[in-house]
């Protein structure tokens, strides 16, 4: 861990960025460090981003079918990329669902277990989501326990079933793609998501019992594109508190009224809109709904969504910043991180002024990532 007083640079505090000293020790913000001082003049210092739902792990752990055998590499090689884009602590969303393969329930049993296996050797906080396809009723009653032995408290719940041309007995589409994917026969993939889609007049009982038991264990549950008002009430009224992603501005209006916690994505507010033509994450920000945002499948775009944001006069550096930072550690419930108040972890974000990319990540007071002319000022 460094014990160092970083000076010159701006800090980003609640009422934005301001000239003054940041001192770190022991892995916390402190009043200061006596005799170790770092002129970071020409950059700015801000929270480590917290990243409450990503899957852009994915592609690190396998880059190709059959590519990658060994898990722990793939985390490594997806802590250096959260590092590199300043995230000191990462949810990573790992489905369990019908399509097999890279989402099947064998592949996240390894996913899982190399997370909890390869974490603690890493200086980016880690932690695993559980991404759950509702109508594999036959799942049930393994995920409270499954949940506990890959040391998981968060739970998502989705259905991505083609519910409407199921109905209609038409072709799902890219459904032969998916079952070559999936490593079936197309013939019994259609077969499955038939069987599945014919399992909705169950659904609804068996999310009651699950959600109770999992709530009993204390695991944190969320949903996931919500569409109505009436959807998210049934969520809630299982304790399911976390709305991710809503598509349409009633669904996220009624989450935000009853005070669920709304998660948007940041590569829509990059975009400046949905890549399939949801409710724009920055409409809801300018009303006032959404507490934090997610990198979603991109790790970038959490800290260009908050400067866009800023940029843009649609609110401050500070209310941006909280999107990513302080809002993603109330969503997880972590009290010691999100700002850089004295007695917080030393969760820090090094930017450089001029063009605001990552100069150094530091997570619990340890570097994480450095990169340039920051590193040649450390070691003077």
């Amino acid at each position: 861990m460094l014990n160092v007083e970083f000076t010159g640079a701006t800090v980003l505090g609640q009422g934005g960025l301001e000239s003054r000293p940041l001192a770190i020790a022991d892995g916390f913000i402190v009043d200061e460090v006596p005799g170790k001082a770092i002129d970071l003049a020409g950059y700015m210092i801000l929270p480590g981003i917290i990243d409450v739902h990503g899957d852009g792990f994915e592609r690190h752990l396998a880059p190709r079918r059959g590519a990658m055998k060994t898990l722990s590499e793939g985390l490594v090689a997806a802590e250096a990329e959260l590092a590199a884009n300043g995230i000191t602590t990462a949810v990573l969303a790992q489905f369990v669902s019908w399509e097999g393969g890279l989402r099947g329930i064998e592949f996240a049993d390894q996913v899982f277990r190399a997370i909890r296996k390869v974490s603690p050797e890493l200086v980016t906080d880690l932690r695993g989501q559980l991404r759950f396809e509702t109508h594999m009723l036959d799942l049930y009653p393994t995920i409270p326990q499954r949940m506990a032995d890959w040391g998981l408290s968060y739970i998502v719940f989705n259905d991505h079933l083609p519910h409407g041309r199921l109905a209609e007995g038409k072709l799902p589409k890219r459904m032969v793609g998916q079952a070559l994917k999936a490593g079936r026969n197309p013939e019994a993939h259609l077969k499955l998501m038939q069987d599945l889609h014919a399992n909705g007049p169950d659904v609804s009982s068996a999310l009651d019992t699950l959600c109770a038991t999992l709530a009993a264990q204390g695991i944190q549950m969320g949903s996931h594109d919500d569409t109505t008002p009436q959807g998210r009430a049934a969520w809630r009224k299982r304790g399911v508190f976390v709305a991710e992603f809503p598509e349409t501005l009633l669904a996220a209006e009624a989450a935000a009224e009853a005070g669920d916690q709304v998660v948007l994505g940041s590569p829509n507010v990059v975009r400046g809109g949905s890549h399939n033509g949801n409710v724009s994450a920055i409409d809801l920000i300018m009303m006032g709904i959404g507490g934090a945002l997610a990198s979603d499948y991109h790790y970038p775009s959490p800290r260009r969504a908050a400067f866009m944001l800023a940029d843009s006069g649609v609110i401050s550096l500070s209310q941006a910043w909280h999107l990513v930072s302080s809002g993603p550690a109330s969503v997880l419930g972590l009290t010691d991180r999100g700002s850089l108040e004295i007695g917080k972890r030393a969760d820090v974000l090094v930017l450089n002024a001029a063009t605001r990319r990552v100069a150094m990540t530091m997570a619990g007071g340890r570097v994480s990532y450095m990169s340039g002319e920051i590193a040649a000022r450390l070691v003077a």
